[in-house]
């Protein structure tokens, strides 16, 4: 039996595949070395997995039939330490055809995995082939792979305690990808505003949780570990693992780093859509395909095709993605009572823009208001997603429990002192404390204020409302801030001039 593996010597096997990729000359960054680390040991843990399932279905006197047959598994290529290597090993792995392990010609790794499909209703397959379409090797050298695949061998992926410790350092690296992506990992919420959002939507055992707008896993996780404290009994497990957890991810990258995410956490066969889940026709929508519980944090400030588009109603439409999920969001909260005998909520991060939006935006917001409960928003401060945004943003939570009569504001303040977030001085969890005491036993004080929902109907539905108890020191606020209140000033001048100037058109003055 091997030794249990410490949180110090996994944190070193890994940094040490990672030494070994850094002397590749096809990768370039952690932004190449996490997905090749990903998919080496998304393989290994599936191999783990299937000799688990393998061994219980024997004891059971059960047919075991493996998602990957031989010579593919882990087992026949990757567990030797003397096994093939080299341009052999890049020829097996990379080529459509090539020389197997076992000697045969045949397929190569990844054009096998790619044209796996499901049978039985086992979708274990499927998963596999939607992974492996959107990965590929870059790794030029087959003696370095085969090291740092005698390194991943290390890893025992059936032990809880090292899943446990593996999770977590896998989700340090997710943030080390996150900082080297840039502009690129938009995909990434920091973790503190993520468990916030779990913390006071809930979930319950019996509840559905959908983020339609995965990225890396992060709000699935979360909610994942939050429901996991709830188990009591085998009956509980199997709803947890089977019914409790859905997601949407089109990117292949994030999509294999969401699959990845979950199966180190815990979830044995995450089903994550890898389409646009912006795709369906929204009027098609029904009752089924509804959800008890969303949280997420959709990609705004980017623009959908004119065929996602026409999905929406026609006074509806517009190319800003945010506005589109927002509608996709209300459509799939469940109408009737969840399963835990509970009102369907959502928690959606949102950009400054939404709140003051007009146009199709204050038409989707009416629709908000008048048909849900859009209960609170909190207002996060200045560089909370700083240094990848520098936008605003702010949490809404509403739910099914019928028409908004008034809405709590909540502005979430810097810690004593501060003037932003940076990445080396990120939120942290504990500053929610306030709000977390404050959720439950509403008053208005110097952060807190609520506005009827007729105020806000009868102002164009314009929800961006400052604190009326703050007094704003401009000369003290970070430049980047009053840069962007100046420039959101100027578009809502220039929204109303062009309002104007239609009017004027339309009655011929």
């Amino acid at each position: 039996m091997s030794s249990p593996t410490t949180a110090q010597s996994l944190g070193a096997l890994l940094k040490s595949a990672r030494d070994i990729m850094r002397k590749d000359k096809g990768l370039n960054g952690d932004l190449d070395r996490l997905p090749m680390l990903t998919w080496i040991m998304f393989l290994k843990f599936l191999d783990d997995l299937e000799l688990q399932r393998e061994g219980e279905a024997k004891l059971a006197g059960k047919k075991f039939k493996p998602a990957i047959e031989p010579p593919y598994r882990w087992r026949d290529w990757a567990a030797r330490s003397d096994g093939i290597t080299g341009d052999e090993l890049l020829s097996f792995i990379n080529n459509e055809e090539a020389t197997r392990p076992d000697g045969t010609r045949g397929a190569g790794l990844f054009r096998y995995l790619r044209t796996l499909a499901s049978v039985t209703g086992d979708d274990r397959r499927d998963v596999i082939a939607t992974v492996f379409k959107g990965v590929d090797s870059r790794m030029r050298s087959g003696y370095l792979l085969r090291d740092v695949i005698n390194k991943i061998a290390g890893i025992h992926f059936t032990a809880s305690e090292e899943l446990h410790t593996l999770g977590a350092l896998y989700e340090s690296m997710l943030r080390e990808m996150r900082d080297a992506a840039g502009d690129s990992g938009e995909f990434y919420t920091p973790r503190p505003v993520v468990r916030f959002m779990v913390t006071v939507t809930d979930p319950r055992l019996g509840e559905v949780l959908l983020d339609p707008a995965g990225g890396t896993g992060g709000f699935l996780v979360e909610g994942y570990q939050h429901l996991a404290k709830q188990v009591k009994t085998v009956a509980d497990r199997r709803v947890l693992q089977e019914r409790s957890i859905l997601g949407c991810e089109p990117k292949p990258l994030p999509y294999l780093l969401c699959q990845m995410n979950l199966l180190l956490h815990g979830l044995d066969a995450p089903q994550i859509d890898p389409g646009n889940a912006l795709r369906h026709k929204l009027t098609d929508i029904g009752e089924r395909d509804r959800v008890d519980v969303i949280v997420t944090n959709p990609p705004f400030g980017g623009e959908e095709e004119k065929g996602i588009q026409g999905n929406f109603p026609g006074d509806r439409q517009t190319a800003e993605t945010a506005l589109l999920f927002l509608q996709l969001i209300m459509r799939k909260l469940r109408r009737s009572p969840t399963a835990a005998g509970r009102t369907a909520r959502a928690a959606v991060v949102v950009p400054n823009g939404t709140l003051f939006g007009d146009g199709v935006c204050a038409r989707i917001k009416e629709d908000l208001l008048r048909e849900f409960n859009l209960h609170t928003i909190v207002r996060l401060p200045n560089g909370v997603f700083a240094p990848y945004t520098s936008i605003p943003t702010n949490l809404l939570f509403f739910d099914r429990s019928g028409p908004t009569r008034e809405v709590w504001y909540y502005e979430q303040p810097l810690p004593e002192g501060r003037k932003n977030y940076t990445k080396t001085a990120p939120i942290q969890f504990e500053e929610f404390a306030g709000l977390l005491d404050w959720w439950n036993q509403r008053t208005e004080n110097e952060r807190a204020w609520k506005v009827p929902a007729a105020d806000l109907l009868a102002n164009g539905c314009n929800l961006d409302r400052k604190n009326p108890h703050a007094k704003e020191d401009i000369a003290h606020l970070p430049p980047e801030q009053i840069a962007a209140g100046i420039l959101l000033k100027e578009r809502r001048i220039a929204e109303i001039m062009g309002n104007i100037q239609k009017l004027l058109a339309k009655t011929g003055k």
